[in-house]
């Protein structure tokens, strides 16, 4: 019989309670909690001028940085925040704003930024509850990305600034909260400057944790595995970082325990009579063997896990668990790139974070999403352009089999910038995914003289220091010198062979590593293949669009030919928002993509499928649908990996031709209406077919979903593609219907698109909250509490008092018993389909409050939480309103305190609309989302003379 191992056992626990530590609710068995804190949040819009418009935060006598816990305006705990929006995160609110032509080319003219000051700031505000069992723990608040410069705020205590909108911050709050009670989180967001020349959305993008530990525990972040592969013994070098946040010294002890896939223990550890003192934190080091490891390749992207085990005598103090891989890599300056000791020609792409309909605040599954359809292309490698992605993002290349780059922001060597760098490198250090750690792009101002060689070698010895596993890169523009920072890197990123020879480089620098960091950028529009200027359309082939750039073709081929080329990354997989490059206002998203924003194929990829894999592929550009060039040439193009293809147009040939490596076929066919047919051949033998026939005009919209089945514990999402196709079933590929779609059961629309580089069309359709600030008030000193006469509709307040100008002192008490208080409101012509709410802030310690005369409220009490009123529409309307309030007055009890004379405000919801969103060149795109309920969810579709469709997605536990 096996003996009992206690490891185990509580190894077991530990992994069993590691999948619900996503619920509020905390485990006394368990050391370490990690809660998601997405759920339930309150935005509104401040103003980084107007101090009135930013909830008049940091206008106090002491400020929040001047006195402790002084956080006033938004930042106060108890701040009226009843009226604002209410969302879960992710967010980003840059997606939700409309087009102008005054907006940022780089941001793809989203209305942000410094001239658009009153959609820049952005207030997020959020209640928690701390049990009491808490005290005595760590308690740390973590954001893994807030677009940008945040400052946050917990019950008016500043924790602090963090500039970054790409590397998370955390803050331990342990000190500052209220055991027992409710926690006020209060962020406000700077987007008024950007970081990059790209869209990169605005708000917190990324998810929050609340993560509880006990004083001693593994910091966030704090281990590092190394692998290291001899013949069937794979080494594992496994470092652990642990802190005591305690007041006494800690003695302990350390297992580290390697689980398999399956979850069974293959290699334990246990390092005894490890101590720290108070406040210490100490790296702690191991070495462990796993015999015949499966290695982590990306044909099979096996994955371990190192459980970190912390003990106090016979008490589990803290867990970790640390996902990676087995592998090894290097990089060869004559042979390329190895991963297991097996040569791969890197097949990447660039690619920004940003999807259609969603922006940058994109839900975990999307990033799977992406992940494969760049790898359905034969895509290997993923460069993170031009900053630390998200951590879902890698833990989908971990996963899913993607190398990737991992790339700082910008280039620097003071401490702010590799202090930035080590935070990116401790991140993100465990992924096997990672092959290189990317110090800057295209920093025009140095890489070509002596002191970005300076800042480029200092960037990579630093890190080396910290990861001396993979190698340092940069991405370079310039042309081939004797300066600059082509001459210290042992990896050399080159942006666009079309101004710099490799040859060269290499020739220089043998002993040098090479590769491609950007290439290609051709301009493409999905599903068009003529250049029209004035309408913005890039034609579809792939064809260099000045000489300033090369081919997707022409640029594989170079790398593909060059042993001593590690390979290449194509600049973009996916389009983005920004960049409209060639053209301006009112294209607003890149031409770049091999697929566009959604993700659907533009022709390019298939030349991508055709070489980069092994699956036989045929397809043929452009459609067949050109009515109006009857008897005119068109270009026909072929992509596939078959020795020869022959086209047919209406069964007759036009010639078969021999496809030359890494290359395409032309013919140019006088139009005619039918079907073109073109059949590959490999070793003389017919291989595969591909069709394009003419289609009739659309006649019935249809639904695809990539999965039929959703996780709703996991906010799991669907990606629906909307098409329409002609009465025999055919996809028209110019379909253009403006496409209504409604949404019923679990389910919910988080975002539309199309891949239109040029359509200003919503992304979102959002209810709209308006508020109004009760305000301006006047004030009547009244006889008694029951006056009739000034809480009437219409009311001459000419003679009345500015409200608040006498002090509300012991002496106005003793000689004021009521105050009617009145102001006016201003409701829309629409107001009648709207919702209307009074939130109200209590005035008097009793009050009755009237509305247009009509009572709502009779002798409430004082209430500091305040009081909700639902309005009654058929007491009010469009134009003017009045609100009368009459209260025994609130009075000071010191000097110095605060009566309140803020009334409170008037929240408006008016509903939104149908998502809608136009067909471009015959497709669209649905992203639906679970709402955390099981059940079946139907999406239907509706356009103005074309048959509806439904598609039902099933949301399980």
């Amino acid at each position: 019989m096996k003996s009992f191992n206690p490891i185990s056992f509580l190894l077991l626990i530990y992994l069993s309670f590691s999948c619900s530590v996503f619920s509020q609710s905390a485990s006394k068995n368990s050391p370490r909690e990690r809660i998601s804190l997405d759920k339930d949040w309150k935005f509104a819009f401040g103003h980084p001028s107007d101090t009135k418009k930013d909830f008049n935060t940091g206008t106090a006598y002491f400020s929040y940085l001047a006195k402790a816990g002084f956080g006033d305006g938004a930042a106060n705990a108890s701040f009226d925040d009843r009226s604002w929006r209410k969302l879960d995160l992710p967010h980003d609110w840059a997606v939700e704003q409309g087009f102008s032509p005054e907006a940022s080319f780089s941001h793809g003219f989203k209305a942000i930024g410094r001239n658009f000051p009153d959609k820049s700031i952005g207030w997020y505000r959020k209640k928690i509850t701390i049990p009491e069992s808490d005290l005595g723990r760590r308690i740390h608040i973590a954001f893994d990305g807030v677009f940008r410069n945040s400052i946050v705020w917990i019950n008016g205590h500043y924790l602090g600034n963090h500039d970054s909108g790409y590397l998370g911050v955390e803050y331990d709050i342990t000190d500052y909260i209220n055991y027992g009670g409710e926690n006020t989180i209060s962020v406000r967001v700077d987007a008024t400057m950007e970081e990059g020349w790209f869209y990169e959305g605005a708000g917190i993008y990324r998810h929050v944790w609340l993560n509880k530990t006990n004083e001693l525990h593994v910091p966030d972040n704090g281990t590092f595995v190394k692998t290291k592969t001899k013949d069937n013994t794979n080494e594992i070098s496994a470092l652990v970082t642990l802190t005591n946040e305690g007041k006494t010294a800690k003695s302990f002890r350390i297992n580290q325990t390697v689980l398999d896939a399956a979850g069974k223990t293959v290699s334990e550890k246990t390092i005894n009579s490890c101590t720290l003192n108070p406040r210490e934190t100490k790296d702690f080091s191991t070495d462990l063997a796993v015999q015949n490891a499966t290695l982590w390749s990306l044909e099979n992207p096996y994955l371990y896990k190192m459980v970190t085990s912390v003990y106090e005598e016979d008490k589990l103090a803290d867990t970790f668990q640390t996902t990676f891989g087995i592998r090894t890599i290097r990089f060869d300056a004559n042979e390329g790139f190895f991963l297991n000791g097996k040569h791969v020609k890197i097949k990447g792409t660039n690619n920004h974070q940003d999807h259609a309909g969603v922006g940058a605040a994109m839900p975990d599954a999307l990033q799977d999403f992406r992940i494969k359809t760049l790898k359905s292309f034969g895509s290997n490698a993923y460069r993170c352009s031009h900053n630390v992605p998200t951590p879902e993002l890698l833990e989908a290349c971990d996963r899913l089999g993607m190398l990737v780059i991992d790339e700082h922001r910008m280039m620097g060597s003071t401490h702010i910038q590799l202090d930035d760098v080590k935070k990116m490198i401790e991140r993100d250090r465990n992924h096997p995914s990672i092959i290189s750690w990317s110090v800057g792009n295209e920093e025009w101002g140095i890489e070509n003289d002596i002191v970005g060689a300076r800042i480029a070698s200092s960037m990579q010895s630093f890190v080396k220091s910290i990861d001396d596993t993979r190698p340092a890169t940069a991405a370079f523009s310039g042309g081939i010198g004797s300066n600059g920072i082509t001459t210290v890197m042992d990896l050399l990123g080159i942006n666009y062979i079309v101004n710099k020879s490799t040859d060269k480089q290499h020739e220089l620098f043998p002993n040098q590593s090479i590769w491609g960091t950007e290439e290609g950028s051709t301009n493409a529009t999905r599903g068009e293949y003529y250049r029209d200027n004035q309408k913005h359309i890039m034609p579809a082939y792939d064809k260099a669009p000045s000489s300033s750039f090369i081919s997707i073709e022409n640029g594989w081929k170079h790398y593909n030919s060059r042993p001593y080329l590690a390979g290449m990354f194509i600049w973009t997989g996916f389009d983005y928002r920004g960049e409209p490059t060639p053209f301006e206002y009112p294209s607003t998203g890149s031409y770049f993509g091999m697929v566009d924003q959604c993700g659907f194929y533009k022709d390019t990829a298939w030349y991508l499928k055709a070489w980069w894999q092994n699956e036989p592929t045929l397809h043929l550009l452009p459609h067949w649908n050109w009515a109006g060039k009857e008897n005119q040439s068109i270009e026909v193009w072929a992509y596939s990996n078959c020795d020869e293809v022959e086209l047919f147009l209406n069964k007759k040939s036009l010639g078969k031709k021999t496809m030359e490596k890494d290359g395409h076929l032309e013919w140019n066919v006088n139009y005619t209406p039918g079907t073109l047919e073109a059949i590959g051949y490999k070793n003389g033998k017919k291989t595969i077919t591909e069709v394009v026939k003419t289609t009739g005009a659309q006649a019935v919209l249809n639904l695809a979903s990539n999965k039929n089945t959703i996780e709703a514990s996991k906010n799991d999402i669907a990606m629906i593609t909307v098409s329409a196709k002609d009465k025999s079933g055919l996809a028209v590929p110019i379909a253009d219907n403006e496409v209504t779609f409604t949404i019923t059961g679990p389910g919910k629309i988080i975002g539309v698109g199309n891949g239109n580089p040029t359509s200003l069309e919503a992304d979102k359709y959002l209810e709209t909250n308006t508020v109004l600030n009760i305000e301006n008030l006047k004030e009547k000193i009244a006889a008694d509490f029951n006056v009739s006469e000034e809480t009437q509709e219409n009311v001459a307040t000419e003679s009345w008092q500015k409200a608040f100008t006498d002090d509300r002192d012991t002496i106005f008490g003793k000689k004021v018993k009521a105050v009617v208080y009145r102001t006016e409101f201003e409701l829309p012509a629409n107001y009648n389909e709207t919702e209307i709410n009074l939130f109200y802030n209590s005035l008097g310690k009793k009050q009755s409050v009237f509305i247009n005369g009509h009572k709502i409220s009779s002798e409430i009490p004082e209430n500091k939480k305040g009081d909700t009123f639902v309005l009654d529409k058929q007491i009010l309307h469009s134009g003017k309103n009045t609100i009368a309030i009459i209260a025994q007055p609130l009075l000071k009890k010191y000097k110095w305190d605060v009566v309140n004379q803020n009334p409170g405000t008037i929240q408006i919801i008016t509903k939104a609309e149908n998502y809608k969103r136009k067909l471009f060149n015959g497709l669209a795109q649905v992203i639906v989302q679970t709402t955390g309920d099981t059940g079946e969810i139907t999406l239907t579709a509706t356009s103005n003379g074309l048959k509806k469709a439904e598609i039902k997605i099933n949301a399980v536990k």
